[in-house]
């Protein structure tokens, strides 16, 4: 399989003379293969995802994505999730997408050559040792990218680079570069194809496993979800029942009287508002350290499971 994502494969020329469904098998195939190859990087993401926990856990540190083209979108897809999810803070939270995101005209294709802008835009952001930033890019040649990495690595921020490419600047540019060999596309160069969707997997595992490691999951739990709509508060509900074993209209009228999930199941083992509000500044937000600390102390049961 060839190693670089803008090679053309001989085993799909003619592709434009072939039927619909063996066009689809391909890409179904293509897209297979793309999943698969992250399994190998896990270990490279692994250590990528516990130095970005160390760093994010001393509590003022951002999140900053960013890419350029269907990499740069995919990373900001990614961080944009952060807040409904687990209540990531915007003030901790920044997107570097190449030519910005407003995307009414479409991707900045030029963008991704700026160097410069790229190393501007990091820099107006003041990163340092308590931030880390993940650049994405397929070839991992992307200068705007390549310029934002090594400039947040210069001002002393952890940089995580996702590419398909050993050896590419991006990589070299990264203390943690994470290579996905998802090999030549089936529309040749077309990275939005294969290295695209081992890109989404990667950034879906690696901020999952960073949200959890930061305690804004419990169990399997998303305890830190915002109750933006219905559905979401339905979700709340449901796992403030869960996780203080109460049923559902308890954990109704608990999460209407404490606003979200953790305050609501703390407040469910006897504490008040304010309690609940020290419970967890003590434990860092983590909602399982704050129930092992009461737990002699709970009126109902509840306790981490």
């Amino acid at each position: 399989m060839a190693k670089d994502t803008e090679g053309a494969a001989r085993r799909f020329q003619g592709l434009d003379t072939w039927g619909t469904g063996e066009i689809l098998e391909t890409l179904w195939s293509s897209q297979s293969r793309a999943t698969a190859a992250c399994l190998p990087a896990l270990p490279m993401l692994g250590r990528a995802a516990d130095a970005a926990i160390e760093r994010l856990s001393r509590g003022s540190g951002r999140l900053i994505y960013a890419g350029a083209g269907s990499a740069g979108t995919l990373a900001a897809l990614d961080a944009l999730e952060l807040g409904p999810t687990f209540d990531w803070p915007s003030t901790r939270l920044a997107i570097l997408l190449a030519g910005g995101l407003d995307l009414t005209r479409g991707l900045d294709g030029g963008a991704e050559d700026d160097e410069a802008g790229g190393r501007s835009r990091v820099r107006d952001l003041r990163p340092g040792s308590a931030d880390v930033v993940v650049g994405v890019s397929a070839s991992g040649r992307s200068a705007f990218t390549v310029g934002i990495v090594d400039e947040a690595r210069r001002h002393g921020a952890l940089t995580v680079a996702i590419s398909s490419i050993a050896g590419s600047p991006l990589i070299e540019a990264a203390e943690h570069g994470v290579v996905v060999h998802t090999g030549a596309e089936v529309v040749a160069g077309s990275t939005r194809l294969g290295a695209g969707t081992a890109q989404k997997v990667l950034l879906n595992l690696f901020s999952t496993a960073v949200m959890t490691g930061l305690g804004l999951v419990f169990d399997n739990l998303m305890c830190n979800v915002r109750p933006e709509n219905a559905k979401l508060r339905q979700r709340c509900i449901t796992i403030v029942s869960r996780i203080a074993n109460v049923g559902e209209e308890a954990a109704a009228d608990a999460l209407a009287r404490h606003g979200d999930v953790k305050h609501a199941v703390l407040g469910l083992a006897g504490l008040s508002h304010a309690q609940a509000e020290d419970a967890l500044a003590r434990a860092g937000g983590n909602l399982r350290v704050a129930l092992a600390e009461i737990a002699p102390k709970g009126g109902n049961g509840s306790c981490p499971r």
